[in-house]
């Protein structure tokens, strides 16, 4: 143990941890990201408030029981970073630790009162083994630490391959995803209230096509938990 303690000094000493969003050094009590950071973080709290920006941007298209956004997400905000450091540098611990911070958020409220389990939106296999991980499963991951919800992945599967959905417009992002979701066995599903998790929020195509998907399950409700909300 003391020799662990040692070695994990010396690494801190020659090659210290830094803020992923200020690049400041960490300190000890600190993970990813410093305290000055999270603390700035551009929290919805839009559990809180229903009717939100991102309620009104699915109402109609899927039915849904609540949707909750962890931050806005803006060009140029502290998010981006963050999510693109999850999503293309291998950093999963600052997708398990927003969405455990996340997660103690919405510990208690009435937003999870009566959610069953999480469903992370998934990758088709051919992006999640270049990436090397689903970046949703790894949020959902840390949802589940802080909420003792269970994470239900290899049922709602991605079975098309298609292009990444940056810089598409919204009618691009929908031809994009229609479709390409599909419920292996819809039984596992049946009458449970599914939480389903994605990163970032931006035209609500993607969320569209699983609900979609979802809907062949008897007797489901929906609920979705993203990172970022795009405005």
């Amino acid at each position: 143990m003391l020799r662990n303690d040692l070695l994990r000094e010396l690494a801190h000493l020659f090659f210290p941890a830094v803020c992923m969003v200020c690049n400041e050094q960490l300190v000890h009590s600190e993970e990813c990201i410093c305290l000055r950071c999270l603390y700035k973080l551009p929290r919805t709290y839009n559990f809180k408030q229903l009717d939100n920006a991102a309620e009104q941007l699915m109402a109609g298209r899927i039915p849904f029981e609540r949707i909750a956004t962890f931050c806005i997400y803006v060009k140029g905000g502290m998010l981006p970073p963050l999510i693109h450091q999850l999503k293309y540098h291998h950093q999963k611990k600052v997708g398990i630790l927003l969405g455990r911070i996340f997660g103690e958020d919405l510990r208690g409220s009435d937003f999870l009162k009566t959610i069953d389990v999480i469903v992370p939106v998934p990758l088709h296999p051919k992006r999640e083994k270049s990436r090397g991980y689903n970046q949703a499963e790894v949020i959902a991951r840390g949802l589940s630490e802080s909420t003792s919800l269970p994470v239900i992945v290899g049922n709602l599967n991605r079975i098309l391959f298609n292009p990444t959905q940056t810089k598409r417009s919204k009618t691009q992002r929908w031809e994009n995803v229609k479709h390409i979701f599909h419920v292996e066995d819809p039984n596992i599903f049946a009458h449970k209230h599914l939480l389903i998790v994605d990163d970032v929020i931006t035209t609500g195509s993607t969320i569209e096509a699983c609900g979609i998907a979802l809907q062949e399950c008897p007797g489901i409700k929906i609920s979705v938990a993203t990172l970022g909300e795009v405005i």
